[in-house]
């Protein structure tokens, strides 16, 4: 990741609690109690309300009957990474936020009672599903995140040969590289992959479309694609004194808490993240986890205009947090390492093609943060070229999608997760999960209209 230091280097004891699971898993005694004190409602609001519209009835049944396994099956059925949805999904934002118990200050910890089932399919090593029975069609499956994992695992278990293409040493996408290990170990996300494999689907990693793989190739020698290949890079934030060592990436830093030893990473005294959605929280929360002395999140909107989920942003606040609105960045000060950032205070002006306000600097509003560390998180770089080779419609990099099917403007193309246009839609695993699924049906029904 780079070099930088910490002013009071934490002991490796202080570290690992740092970055143990925040939330606990479910003791057999308590998970018996939160199931049964599920209503099992019919038409049940909770279902609803997930993205993959898992039959949360029934697999909490099962769990109040004993039967985890056929509770974890449930859980599976709709949601082929259900292991990693019950750690990382905003529950508060769907199931949970629908419990009819909900107004009343407890709903049902839907979330920590499927962690519980999928953590004993893990533990017991349960194969749920088979792969159905060869239909001769080959789909390959560009990208090896969450979308993609979906979607081939649905293809299989119609029998279809799929092959995915991960550029990534590892697949699992931001499963595997970019969830904070304080949320979900790795693991999880690996023992999914597996899962996948299990099914027939052949995973190439160290694959990269465009070079190793022509688009063409995919094109000719594949009955059908899917396209789940997320977004890249962070974007720069274009401006003097980027390059300065003690600048980084927010993906790269939260990957790196994932692939190194967590003593081996360090971090500045005082640390500024740009941006505030949820990749910043995150890039924050590990900051000050690492031993950061002070963190602040500037963002040039407000708080009503943020992206993070409102449980990231109270999440934050209690981890000693700093908010900075109204607050954008002009230049990063230092000679061959940041020393501050120079920002100006702001307002909010019109709204832009997409609804949004947008952010004017206020003149004369200058000011200097003293800083040893800059974070960005400020959006993503879109595969524009990859996109143009595969001669798909996009909106500024999007894909666009018929909703229904998640086929592209090319009939023999699906696409699904980060990289597709789905206005209001939150980013997320569980949507990433459900786009795989939807495109599978689609890709399903194509091939069999095909003969």
């Amino acid at each position: 990741m780079g070099e930088a230091w910490r002013a009071a280097k934490l002991s490796p004891d202080e570290l690992q609690k740092n970055f143990v699971e925040i939330t606990p898993p479910l003791k057999p005694e308590e998970a018996l109690v939160e199931s049964n004190r599920c209503l099992f409602c019919y038409d049940a609001p909770c279902m609803h309300a997930c993205p993959t519209h898992i039959n949360i009835p029934s697999f909490i049944k099962k769990i109040a009957t004993g039967n985890l396994k056929g509770s974890a099956r449930v859980i599976m059925e709709s949601n082929f990474l259900g292991a990693t949805c019950s750690r990382v999904c905003p529950v508060d934002e769907l199931c949970e936020g629908a419990c009819v118990y909900e107004p009343f200050g407890k709903p049902i910890a839907i979330g920590r009672l499927q962690r519980y089932a999928t953590d004993a399919m893990i533990a017991n090593n349960w194969r749920l599903f088979e792969p159905g029975s060869p239909t001769g069609k080959r789909i390959a499956c560009v990208g090896g995140g969450p979308a993609s994992l979906s979607c081939a695992a649905e293809l299989a278990k119609l029998g279809h040969k799929v092959t995915i293409f991960e550029k990534r040493e590892l697949a699992g996408g931001l499963d595997t590289y970019g969830i904070v290990v304080f949320r979900e170990p790795k693991e999880v996300s690996l023992k999914e992959v597996e899962m996948v494999r299990d099914l027939g689907v052949e995973v190439r990693t160290g694959v990269k479309v465009g070079e190793d793989v022509t688009p063409h190739d995919l094109l000719n020698n594949y009955d059908a694609i899917f396209l789940g290949v997320g977004l890249g890079r962070v974007l720069s934030l274009g401006i003097p004194g980027e390059n300065l060592e003690g600048v980084y990436d927010a993906l790269d830093f939260v990957e790196a808490t994932r692939t190194q030893p967590i003593k081996e990473i360090e971090v500045g005294r005082r640390v500024a993240i740009i941006g505030a959605g949820n990749t910043a929280v995150d890039a924050a929360t590990i900051s000050k986890r690492l031993g950061a002395e002070q963190v602040l999140i500037l963002y040039r909107r407000g708080q009503e205009e943020m992206t993070a989920y409102d449980f990231e942003y109270e999440f934050a606040k209690n981890e000693g947090i700093e908010y900075r609105f109204f607050t954008s960045p002009v230049r990063i000060l230092g000679n061959h390492r940041v020393d501050a950032i120079e920002c100006v205070r702001t307002q909010l002006g019109n709204p832009d093609p997409s609804g949004r306000r947008v952010s004017v600097p206020i003149s004369g509003s200058e000011f200097t943060i003293p800083v040893d560390m800059v974070v960005r998180a400020t959006g993503q770089h879109k595969y524009l070229q990859l996109l143009d080779n595969l001669g798909v419609k996009h909106d500024k990099g999007r894909v666009i999608i018929e909703s229904e099917t998640g086929r592209t403007s090319n009939s023999k193309i699906f696409a699904g997760g980060d990289c597709v246009l789905t206005p209001n839609a939150m980013a997320a695993t569980v949507i990433a999960v459900e786009h795989g699924k939807i495109a599978a049906r689609g890709i399903h029904q194509l091939l069999a209209r095909a003969g």
